[in-house]
């Protein structure tokens, strides 16, 4: 336990105090300062969370007595006794964590609510239907959060009361019914838990302070704090703040604003609200709320306070503000407020925005962007010229487009996910405990919810797309269909998916398209350019691309690649005018035989060389010869044993085939004849592609091209190996360019050995630059078979914490980066001018490349796509480490 009192009421509180008091916490005690309207109260820290579960789930000893003593001072300021028949004063109880964690953990309100004090309510309010409501909310939720009672249950009987009495509306249900529910409600409780609800609300209050604390190891929460990378130490606070009502009549209300659209950054008011009622009305999606902008008719001054209000807090927390609100016969109160969760899309216009008002500078602007959210804006959107087969439309909730088969749960979601497939989530409406499903699918449709329901935040933070409150479509879960109805809503020539039926949302105008359709590329944005050229103003890295064709190499230009790190030019063999040539010059019996082979892919390696050198204009191009085996050309043995048993004739030409690929057959093909192995071996066809390497780079110098040629030997585990396929480069360099053509071109080598690694002082003699090529030094380093460790144990590691990431996803800097770090000494002792850069999938991967910064690496190569990504995450890693 630190210095940090237990209990810390609102008006004691700072932002500062954010770790013990979480953002709901910190947030609701820089508003009490600030002195806006927020209803009293204080917070139990996440010191006495972790104390809780040191205690085998256990309040620790005078947490209690504190909290009492707190509430004596909150019925000082209200004029109410927590617990008074009369004047009672009541509470909600929050989860509070320190990172947002919307949604994911348990909320009580109305508490301090029994058969008593609802009496005293209903007199002091004068309205019996709106204190029995409050009533049967508290049973159903403190059923659900502290006795586990599935909220279904509730629900069923609160259907059944509605159809007995004919009720269209909650609004519409008398106070009398409402108590008989209530007493329905707490038989259920007792009947599926043993347990009577408490009429103590001390001992209400207790049992829900433990069960918000509990709550922080649910399921939902976990999955969270896994997808979004959150300790578990962390904890949760607990805030415990006085009731206000928006569901005591007209005058009241309730909603959620944000300070700027968090789908497209627009600045301005963007929310919804409800008239008479709570706040979990809007937030659950069980009502169709009004945008809040209807508010400014219906009650123009609570709107006009809203906006003043909304400015103070967004200059007072430098950042978009999500706001929950109450209105209470006409008076208004601001619950929370907190960092507003949006798209890419507005994260970067936003961010670029506060630069431009004065608000915040371009450091932080870059600090704040979320890598993993970044990539949202290169992501394809549907191509506005084809045909599409709408269905339905719902509310544009999360920007976007996917396609995926339909699912009816997050189960379903799930296990068709590992299965290989492609899903989109369709359900009423999600809730917290949806979020296994949710990360699973593409997307997300709903039939109900507004545009800050829970699937519509949670899809948002995650950059999926989400259509929600589609209330033109019907949804079967049992019969596990959806249809959208005929004319006047009649079933009849309905469309119906069922599971399975593959659709397509499009997130950006709210679309339910049947079928896959065909997406076009993204396009940068103003503010994304913008952003861009602040990173490049402050980071240190290079960002360089992989880049196989000229295609590839001028759209790694277009997002601003500073050149080719990784051109494989294996991947140029690939193509089905060129396959045929390579397998020939495999099954060649006779030296003639390749050679002719050879010289046909000559040319054809040449131009494309020629068209990547075009396309970087005189930037470094960086083209690794030939890495994998042989076989890797070939049809796969088993094919071709099929093919010779469904032929007539016996196929003498696939019995070549047959009899080639057995003896290139290799154990274990990756630590076999491949790479330099392969060339040192077979020097023919390294000799061939430095050729189409040289006659490139001089065809393009006699247009008047500028050209800066690295070649990159793969695989090098001993200097010998480096020695001798750099001689063969040199000769052939001299051969075709001769005394009159000087070319700087670099010879270097691909670290992916652990032994380079170690004997990086001998190969650095050799060599110009090294390349790290952290895919297969993971697998090395590790001892993994990426193809079959990704597929069956490496999940388990990191669901069981064995691993703290997948190593072929975020580098590991404790075991292959302790390779490269030694590397990186050894080389530059040796070689002080060696080039140094990393062109693994970990160049594209934030995380890796704060390591790449912190270990002193030249620069990064990643995959086109992920260049504007990398380019903001070397800045944000020189801002946030040096």
């Amino acid at each position: 336990m630190t210095n940090v009192s237990s209990i810390v009421h609102f008006h004691e509180g700072h932002a500062g105090m954010k770790q013990w008091l979480g953002g709901k916490g910190a947030s609701l005690a820089e508003m009490t300062r600030a002195g806006l309207p927020v209803p009293p109260g204080f917070t139990v820290t996440t010191n006495v969370c972790r104390a809780f579960y040191e205690n085998g789930n256990q309040l620790p000893e005078g947490l209690m007595p504190d909290i009492r003593n707190a509430i004596l001072r909150i019925e000082q300021l209200k004029s109410q006794r927590f617990g008074d028949e009369r004047n009672p004063l009541l509470f909600s109880v929050r989860s509070g964590s320190v990172t947002s964690m919307p949604g994911m953990m348990d909320t009580i309100l109305n508490l301090g609510l029994n058969d008593a004090t609802v009496l005293g309510l209903s007199g002091e309010t004068k309205n019996a239907r709106f204190a029995f409501d409050c009533y049967r909310r508290f049973i159903q939720m403190f059923g659900n959060v502290v006795f586990g009672v599935e909220s279904i249950h509730f629900e069923l009987l609160l259907h059944k009361l509605k159809q007995k009495y004919g009720y269209q509306q909650d609004r519409d249900v008398a106070a009398e019914a409402w108590t008989e529910l209530i007493e329905s409600y707490k038989m259920l409780i007792k009947n599926h838990t043993g347990n009577v609800f408490p009429q103590d609300v001390y001992i209400q209050l207790q049992l829900a302070v433990e069960a918000v604390f509990r709550s922080w190891n649910n399921p939902r929460a976990i999955t969270y704090r896994n997808a979004y990378r959150i300790p578990d130490e962390q904890g949760t606070a607990v805030t415990i703040q006085s009731m206000v009502f928006g569901n005591k009549g007209d005058d009241c209300g309730t909603g959620v604003l944000f300070t700027r659209n968090p789908s497209t950054g627009e600045k301005k008011l963007y929310g919804e609200y409800l008239i008479n009622a709570q706040g979990e009305d809007v937030v659950a999606g069980t009502r169709t709320p009004l945008p809040i902008n209807e508010m400014n008719k219906e009650m123009p001054h609570i709107y006009s306070q809203l906006t003043d209000i909304a400015k103070q807090l967004e200059l007072l927390n430098k950042d978009v503000q999500d706001i929950e609100f109450t209105v209470e016969q006409n008076k208004l109160f601001i619950l929370q407020t907190r960092n507003g969760k949006r798209t890419a899309q507005a994260a970067i216009k936003i961010a670029v925005d506060l630069v431009d008002e004065g608000i915040i500078l371009a450091e932080e602007a870059l600090i704040r962007i979320e890598m993993e959210h970044l990539d949202q804006l290169l992501h394809r959107a549907i191509d506005s010229e084809q045909q599409l087969d709408t269905i339905a439309k719902g509310l544009n909730a999360s920007p976007g487009a996917a396609s995926g088969r339909a699912v009816f749960d997050a189960d379903t979601a799930v296990d068709w996910k590992l299965a290989g497939h492609k899903v989109i989530l369709v359900c009423a409406e999600t809730s917290p405990d949806d979020i296994h499903g949710v990360i699973a699918s593409e997307g997300v449709l709903t039939s109900r919810g507004g545009m800050t329901s829970h699937a519509a935040v949670v899809a948002r933070g995650m950059g999926k797309p989400c259509v929600c409150g589609c209330e033109e479509i019907r949804i079967d879960k049992m019969n596990r269909h959806f249809y959208v109805a005929g004319p006047g809503g009649l079933e009849e020539n309905c469309r119906k998916v069922h599971e399975g039926d593959w659709i397509t949302l499009d997130g950006s105008t709210g679309r339910v398209i049947l079928g896959t359709v065909t997406l076009k590329e993204p396009e940068m944005t103003g503010e994304l350019t913008r952003l861009l050229q602040f990173a490049d103003g402050i980071r240190r890295l290079k960002v360089l691309a992989n880049a196989d064709n000229p295609e590839d190499a001028r759209k790694a230009r277009q997002f601003g690649a500073e050149g080719i790190g990784l051109c494989r030019t294996e991947h140029m063999f690939m193509s089905s005018a060129r396959l045929p040539v390579v397998q020939a010059m495999i099954l060649a019996e006779h030296q003639a035989e390749r050679q002719h082979s050879l010289d046909q892919l000559l040319p054809m390696q040449q131009e494309d060389f020629e068209g990547i050198f075009a396309a970087m204009e005189g930037l470094p191009v960086n083209i690794r010869l030939l890495d994998p085996p042989l076989h890797e050309f070939l049809p796969k043995l088993e094919l071709l044993q099929q093919r010779q048993r469904e032929s007539a004739n016996k196929d003498e030409e696939t019995n070549k085939l047959i009899r080639k690929v057995q003896s290139l057959h290799e154990v274990n093909p990756m630590l076999g004849q491949r790479g330099c192995r392969l060339g040192i071996v077979v020097p023919e066809i390294y000799e061939m592609q430095l050729k189409a390497i040289f006659k490139a780079i001089l065809s393009c110098k006699e247009k008047g091209m500028k050209v800066r040629p690295e070649i990159m030997i793969p695989l090098v585990g001993h200097v010998n190996e480096l020695k001798r396929v750099r001689d063969l480069a040199d000769r052939v360099a001299a051969d075709i360019l001769g005394e009159d053509h000087h070319v700087d071109y670099k010879v270097g080598t691909m670290i992916e050995v652990p032994r380079a690694a170690l004997t990086a002082d001998q190969i650095a003699k050799e060599a110009d630059f090294f390349s790290f090529g952290t895919n297969d030094l993971t697998q090395m380093t590790f001892g993994y078979s990426r193809d079959d460790a990704e597929g069956k144990f490496l999940s388990c590691y990191v669901d069981q914490q064995i691993l703290p990431d997948n190593p072929f996803q975020v580098l590991d800097a404790e075991g292959v980066g302790q390779l490269i770090e030694i590397a990186l000494h050894k080389g530059r002792k040796a070689n002080p001018a060696l080039k140094t850069g990393v062109c693994g999938e970990h160049g594209g991967d934030p995380r890796s490349i704060r390591f790449c910064h912190s270990a002193g690496l030249d620069y990064i190569s990643c995959s086109p796509y992920r260049v504007p990504m990398a380019r903001i995450a070397a800045a944000q890693a020189l801002l946030t480490i040096d």
